[in-house]
Formats: structure tokens, sequence, C-alpha cells
């Protein structure tokens, strides 16, 4: 009879060490998911932030450059031949030193801004989708874990249901726009 309580004892030691392991595993699947769900946030946060700042770089500098021609072409405009030549001459040694300080520093051009802008925007979407296939498979792990045996029946004793894949707000699957 002791042997026979010893064994329900340890049977009963063991489903409840297994209960509370599965346990345990269900709700760090369940964490991860939350965390992943964060991740794509993170994410969109980024994408709207790093892309409108690099547009309003971007817009400013081409302002800048194109105000510029237009300064240079008015003040040409009214005056003599010779005022012209000599104007000329100054732009002309102007430019040479302007074109020295492009040469050593070719960031300042605006293709320059126009080529980040295109990377940055690489880049925030490939964050973006990263996060996303975190957060999917992140749910799937779960959802496999809510349809596998034992582990099924303490979901359902829990009142664990399935995650969906990823979807967000409508204002958050919005792609920015990029107006230049």
């Amino acid at each position: 009879m002791e042997i026979v309580l010893i064994i329900v004892g340890v049977l009963v030691l063991i489903c409840v060490i297994s209960f509370i392991a599965i346990s345990n595993g269900l709700n760090r699947a369940s964490v991860k998911v939350e965390e992943a769900d964060s991740g794509i946030d993170v994410a969109l946060t980024k994408r709207y932030d790093v892309l409108t700042k690099m547009m309003d770089v971007v817009k400013a500098y081409a302002k800048h450059e194109k105000e510029t021609l237009f300064e240079v072409i008015n003040l040409r405009k009214g005056m003599s031949v010779e005022e012209r030549i000599q104007e000329n001459k100054k732009m002309s040694s102007n430019f040479e030193k302007i074109q020295v300080v492009a040469e050593a520093y070719p960031e300042l051009k605006s293709s320059e801004n126009y080529r980040t802008l295109q990377q940055a925007i690489v880049e925030v979407e490939e964050h973006l989708q990263a996060a996303r296939r975190m957060y999917n498979a992140n749910v799937s792990k779960f959802n496999q874990m809510l349809v596998t045996f034992p582990t099924s029946m303490i979901a359902n004793m829990k009142g664990l249901k399935k995650k969906e894949f990823f979807q967000t707000e409508e204002v958050k699957k919005e792609d920015v726009k990029i107006d230049l």
C-alpha cells in the first residue's frame, strides 16, 4: 500500500511539474508575441520620424539651391554687358572655390541628400519588415503551442486563444508620402 501511495505521489508531482513547465512556456511565448508587437510600433515610429526629417532636409536643401540659382539669374538681369563680364569673372572665381570645397566635401551636393533619403527609406522599410516577420514568427510559435497536446489542454484551462498575425491600424499602415 505504501508503494502505491509513493507511486501516486510521484505521478501527481510529475503532473504538477509538467503543468507548471507548460504554463510557463505558454506565458513566455505570449510575452514574446507582445514584445514583437511592440517592435512593430517602434519600427513604424522610426519610419515616420526618419523619413519626415529626411524629407524636410532634402526639401530645404533643394529650395536653397533653387533660390541661389534664381538669385544668380535675377542678378544678371538688368546688368550691362560690362557688368555681366565683371560679375561672371567674380562668379567663376567663386565657383572654383566652391568646386574645391565640393570636391573635398562631396556630401554638400543635394544629389547626396536624395541618395541619403533613398537609403534611409530602404533601411527603415527593412527594419519594419524584420519587425513584422519577428512578430509573425512569435505568433506562429504561440499558436502552434495552443494546438499541441498536452499544451492545448493547459491553454484551454487558462482560456488562451490564438493570436492574429500582423495587423495594424489603418493609419499606421499608410506609407509616408514622399513629396519633393
